[in-house]
């Protein structure tokens, strides 16, 4: 079972990229619109039975190379080896490696929190947090500029949306063979990562009693663990930023060894 920490409030100050803004409390005493079977780790997690999304869910279109490396994925994680699975396959472009699976996280995630929404409301999490040591606050640069405090379901909504937004973005995400990634894919893919990690952890850390009352708990940690393993092999986020889950990870990662 998961336990979240305790302890007392101080502040961080927010992204550098003008995004979701991080409060962390510290310790006193401590210093495009495709086929949904498409995804690799979603068939592999919960095959071909029904669940609520979140959002729409994000598909590759068959046919693709894109698909091709999803089903190249499907095939490692099915052998159960998520530190081989997560691996570029030889010969690929690390770009579009990296573009397949965010797309498929989100698809996994999406699934995830909708499996939880009646249980994530305005009233029982009226600020988005993980722990009572660490709440975010939600910017996006653009439509919202100032960090604004929210509740966890608002704060979700607008962060789902936004990611849905860049991977619909063809400039950003090309799905077509030739388009070349733009110059800043893998800073704008770090930062959706970087946010889909703040869905992990809130649901772990508020709603893991529930994960375990719908019986979702081995789905939430195998997909939790691939994610995990993925932006360790890539280096795609900050160690600081996953704080909220790093006993969690490290126990993730002890086991694997």
């Amino acid at each position: 079972m998961f336990s979240p920490d305790s302890g007392g409030r101080s502040m961080f100050s927010p992204d550098s990229e003008a995004g979701p803004c991080l409060v962390q409390t510290l310790r006193s005493d401590s210093g495009t619109n495709r086929h949904p079977e498409s995804s690799a780790e979603m068939s592999f997690l919960f095959g071909s039975r029904s669940s609520k999304t979140f959002k729409p869910k994000k598909n590759i279109p068959e046919g693709s190379h894109q698909y091709e490396l999803l089903k190249h994925a499907e095939a490692t994680l099915g052998s159960g080896n998520l530190r081989q699975a997560v691996m570029l396959p030889e010969g690929e472009d690390l770009n579009e490696w990296i573009a397949v699976n965010t797309v498929d996280f989100f698809n996994q995630i999406n699934m995830l929190y909708g499996t939880i929404t009646e249980f994530c409301t305005e009233t029982s999490c009226s600020v988005m947090s993980a722990g009572p040591r660490y709440e975010y606050h939600w910017a996006d640069g653009t439509n919202i500029k100032k960090p604004i405090k929210c509740s966890a379901p608002k704060y979700i909504d607008y962060l789902m949306t936004w990611v849905q937004d860049q991977l619909d973005d063809e400039t950003l995400f090309p799905s077509k063979i030739g388009v070349p990634f733009p110059k800043n894919f893998m800073s704008v893919a770090k930062t959706i990562l970087k946010r889909l990690f703040r869905v992990y952890a809130h649901i772990y850390h508020q709603h893991f009693d529930s994960v375990m009352q719908l019986q979702e708990e081995a789905h939430l940690n195998t997909s939790f663990k691939h994610f995990i393993f993925f932006v360790q092999e890539f280096n795609l986020i900050d160690r600081r930023e996953l704080a909220p889950l790093q006993d969690l990870i490290e126990k993730l990662g002890s086991k694997d060894r």
